[in-house]
């Protein structure tokens, strides 16, 4: 059994965004590198969206990775520089890595909302946008 973790992210502003490139790469590089890690995908949608794609041996190790540096600074700053934030996880039998399609459709429908401090209209009604 694998574990399937995606965000989306969008950033507020261009002026954060080569703060938010800088922190989503780094922490990129640290998932490759982590015990469990299974797969990396990372993609730019319309606007200032952001989503990545990882995929786990198991569910703690993937909060392993999670709660470690560089990745734990970056989640502590996304309230500031996000006005839209979700994330899935989902349990599977293959260990092949799912399509974008099938993520964003997992995100539509089991997603969860994460803090922001500046949210969009559409998070601030809950809705877990996709595009």
């Amino acid at each position: 059994m694998t574990v399937v973790s995606v965000t989306r992210l969008r950033v507020r502003s261009a002026r954060f965004l080569m703060l938010f490139i800088w922190h989503a790469v780094r922490s990129a590089h640290q998932a490759k590198r982590s015990r469990g890690n299974l797969g990396v995908r990372l993609r730019k949608t319309r606007g200032l969206a952001f989503w990545t794609l990882t995929m786990w041996t198991n569910d703690s190790m993937m909060r392993e990775f999670r709660s470690a540096p560089p990745h734990r600074e970056a989640m502590r700053k996304l309230p500031y520089w996000c006005d839209e934030a979700s994330y899935v996880h989902w349990d599977q039998n293959s260990s092949i890595m799912p399509a974008w399609e099938d993520a964003a459709e997992r995100l539509a429908v089991l997603g969860q909302l994460s803090r922001v401090l500046c949210p969009s209209v559409d998070h601030q009604a809950g809705r877990v946008m996709t595009t």
